[in-house]
């Protein structure tokens, strides 16, 4: 034997890993700087954290540390179906989202079989698609968006899965209403249409995929306590789907997936809505105060609706690296095939004002 890959699954030795944004701590060792001296905007990160409330409510967790964690996190999906008007059976929890788009894999997909998005989706669906060894139909976007007709029209008798995510990362993009509904009403029913909402909190006037959900279609809506709840360290998403369906997942889901101070932080952040709204009065201004100066510096950028945005700079990653040896950190975006382009997240006004500062004596030089 040669190599441990000759044992290994031959569809392994090709597959791309995801390439998270730059630890602050990273940054800092190589770039001689202090942590506090470097703002990050790459992850799409809340930058005010966990509320009061949800750091009292680890804390206050962490004195059952010793024990194992409610497995299927009984109180958590109780809390969930209340506030989304479901059962809890039609609730699953993961170690993230990330983790539910596993179980997704597992359920639906092997050799032979094909997962459909769009070209500059996600990237963690194409990469769950080749562990599995499943083919990813990957459809071009309709400027940055999701082209549902293209969709449509890829779809074959081998299409298992279709990702759409909404708002999509890294283009900030939505789908509207009638854009889904008619999408919908042509999807065959054999095909799992999974809906990724990371997102959600942030839109003024979202689109509900729950009704799908609740007309028993064969549709996931996924969301996360990652983002607007501050928790990313923590750990937890949670899909939402007909009860047979949720039944399906359950089956790759390991024991103890989501640990029990990520549950108590996210009862309690469920019920912090003056902590969500004001992340997203936030949000919302630091995206206005960016896109302006975006555009002062004529940039063009993607319009968002989302924590982020996608804007052209030329060289993606020398931009990312003469921006990192300032400070901060920002996302560059080769592994989308966007080159060109670099996904900034929205932080506190002065993590902005740093951003655009830093970008500019860039640019100037």
């Amino acid at each position: 034997m040669d190599s441990i890959w000759d044992l290994a699954n031959s569809h392994l030795r090709d597959l791309g890993l995801y390439e998270p944004g730059k630890p602050i701590e990273e940054t800092a060792r190589e770039c001689g700087l202090r942590v506090e001296e470097i703002v990050k905007l790459a992850s799409n990160e809340n930058p005010l954290g966990p509320s009061a409330q949800v750091r009292a409510a680890m804390q206050s967790a962490i004195g059952d540390a010793n024990f194992y964690p409610d497995g299927g996190g009984f109180y958590l999906c109780q809390a969930l179906a209340q506030k989304l008007e479901v059962a809890p059976e039609n609730i699953i929890l993961g170690n993230g989202s990330n983790e539910i788009i596993e179980f997704i894999g597992h359920s639906f997909l092997r050799s032979g079989t094909e997962m459909l998005t769009s070209e500059n989706a996600f990237v963690a669906y194409r990469l769950v698609a080749s562990l599995f060894a499943a083919k990813s139909v990957v459809v071009p976007d309709r400027d940055y968006r999701f082209d549902c007709e293209a969709i449509l029209a890829a779809i074959t008798p081998q299409t298992r899965l279709i990702f759409i995510a909404n708002p999509n990362n890294p283009t900030g993009t939505l789908l509207q209403q009638e854009t889904i509904n008619a999408f919908m009403a042509r999807v065959p029913n054999e095909v799992v249409v999974v809906f990724d909402e990371a997102y959600f909190e942030y839109l003024d006037n979202p689109p509900d995929t729950l009704q799908f959900v609740r007309a028993n279609r064969n549709v996931i809506v996924l969301r996360t306590f990652s983002k607007i709840h501050g928790l990313a360290s923590a750990r937890l998403g949670y899909g939402i789907a007909r009860p047979e369906l949720i039944r399906v997942l359950q089956k790759s889901r390991e024991p103890f997936n989501t640990n029990g101070i990520a549950q108590a932080a996210a009862i309690a952040a469920l019920a912090d809505v003056a902590h969500q709204a004001e992340t997203k009065r936030l949000t919302d201004e630091g995206r206005h105060f960016l896109e302006s100066e975006f555009a002062a510096l004529g940039l063009p950028f993607v319009p968002s609706v989302a924590n982020f945005i996608l804007v052209q700079v030329g060289d993606g990653k020398a931009l990312f690296k003469k921006l990192l040896r300032r400070g901060v950190i920002v996302r560059a975006l080769g592994g989308y095939n966007l080159p060109e382009w670099v996904r900034i997240s929205v932080g506190t006004m002065p993590q902005n004002r740093r951003c655009i500062a830093a970008l500019r004596e860039v640019l100037s030089a």
